[in-house]
């Protein structure tokens, strides 16, 4: 069994209250590391996290509280390489996405070496969500376990709650960041460190380990000293970030906001991380964006633009791609973790209310073989089809996933207002409507493979125009 790639190599979106269409804060990402490593959704009951914890992954470990809450969780399908749980609301309605891989430059590194035996993003989620009851004190939570036990990786981490979103970023082994998202402002987030100036005197925008000005300044780390622009004192910018990464952020800032981006580049260092977005975002702008493979542009891998152009930056959505999610907060009458499974360009983002107290067992199933009893595999497996005879079957699957949209978000509307007052009976409403939105995507995805298959008997290579009459 092959492991795990050791970075994943994500795409992020925070979009504050003011800047959505509907009030709701939202954090995003894609996980992407194999095109074949299954994910599973599942619920962590409260308490189920036992009081100790113990990496799979390397040898970090960690006491734990003994009071745990419930929380969704989307881990591996197997643990042995790590449990990497990534995202999920618990239910103190907190949620967190961890990790978007990133990289400390040399001199970062030279200085505070990263830890073998730190914390990694495979434990981030197990060991903070479950212990927390706001996005401040998860960012709290975090940064002491990085100060305490370091960690082994650069990474961003996302918290959001019914108030606000907040970017974690670490660089070294021990030192961190994090920035509230302004109210009317987003970010996207594309492998690099991203946070820029830091004001040490606004503690309600940002939070930090509190010795890393000392730390800058006694290993002659910052290349502007007038300012403290922490992505050009940690991160990294060179060819691979122009290509890699940058693009990805542009492309973001291509889509949202159009009228103030007009002069960027796809290969600039520049691209802010805060802005404000020309108009309001919706779910389905997170979605679109975390789906995107820089549809019109030159550089869509599927596009009309040159070869060269084709294959010329990384897109957002590609066939590495575990699953996506986005965590919609504040949100009346229920928060929700949407959640597609395989690539998002060709799959779509179903909604569990964050208050369900199990998953359809298809979303517990799935192995590295595929298996036609696990909803990853039924989601990856149409992506797989249409790849074979994309310009045949592009058009059909986009029509699918209008039709599948717009009737999940009919039954979302009607799960909505036949939300239960008493609260001990909402757990088991918002398991019934989760689910049977999940079957409705499922089973019309189902029925698209077998039509995709049928007709794909007649478009083999071997096949020959033959005269009907013999």
């Amino acid at each position: 069994m092959e492991n795990k790639s050791k970075y994943s190599a994500c795409t992020s979106i925070l979009i504050g209250k003011k800047a959505s269409i509907d009030g709701t804060i939202m954090i995003g990402r894609n996980e992407d590391a194999k095109a074949s490593w299954p994910k599973h959704f599942v619920i962590r009951q409260r308490n189920e996290i036992i009081n100790h914890f113990k990496s799979n992954d390397n040898d970090f470990e960690m006491d734990l509280p003994t009071t745990s809450a419930r929380y969704t969780a989307t881990p591996e399908w197997t643990d042995k390489f790590g449990v990497f749980e990534e995202a999920g609301i618990n239910e103190f309605n907190v949620a967190m996405s961890a990790t978007e891989s990133a990289y400390s430059n040399v001199r970062v590194l030279a200085a505070d070496p990263l830890v073998s035996t730190g914390i990694t993003e495979e434990a981030m989620v197990t060991v903070v969500l479950p212990f927390i009851s706001s996005a401040r004190e998860g960012v709290k939570r975090l940064g002491e376990i990085i100060e305490t036990h370091g960690t082994n990786e650069s990474n961003g981490i996302l918290f959001a709650d019914d108030n606000e979103a907040w970017y974690l970023e670490t660089a070294g082994g021990h030192y961190w960041v994090a920035q509230r998202i302004p109210d009317d402002s987003y970010a996207v987030v594309a492998n690099q460190l991203s946070i820029q100036e830091i004001d040490f005197n606004d503690s309600e925008q940002f939070m930090f380990h509190a010795d890393i000005k000392d730390f800058v300044d006694n290993n002659n780390l910052n290349p502007n000293p007038n300012s403290f622009n922490f992505r050009k004192i940690f991160g990294t910018n060179d060819a691979s970030d122009s290509v890699y990464n940058t693009p990805r952020v542009w492309y973001g800032h291509r889509l949202f906001s159009p009228n103030g981006v007009s002069d960027e580049s796809p290969e600039s260092s520049e691209l802010p991380f805060i802005i404000k977005p020309s108009r309001l975002l919706s779910v389905e702008d997170a979605q679109t964006y975390l789906s995107s493979h820089f549809q019109g542009t030159p550089y869509d891998p599927i596009g009309t633009g040159s070869e060269k152009e084709k294959h010329k930056y990384r897109p957002i959505s590609l066939a590495k791609t575990q699953e996506s999610h986005i965590l919609q907060m504040n949100r009346i009458p229920a928060n929700l973790h949407w959640l597609s499974l395989g690539v998002s360009a060709q799959s779509v983002y179903v909604p569990f209310y964050a208050g369900i107290t199990d998953t359809p067992i298809r979303y517990q199933r799935g192995k590295q073989q595929y298996d036609s009893d696990s909803e990853y595999w039924n989601y990856k497996l149409a992506g797989v089809l249409i790849d074979a005879h994309l310009h045949q079957f592009s058009k059909p699957l986009a029509d699918l996933q209008t039709s599948i949209n717009i009737k999940m978000r009919e039954m979302l509307k009607k799960a909505d207002l036949g939300l239960p007052t008493r609260n001990n009976e909402q757990g088991a409403y918002f398991t019934e409507k989760s689910a049977e939105i999940a079957q409705y995507s499922s089973s019309r995805y189902q029925e698209f493979i077998k039509q995709v298959i049928t007709e794909s008997t007649d478009l083999s290579l071997l096949n020959f125009k033959t005269d009907a009459n013999l």
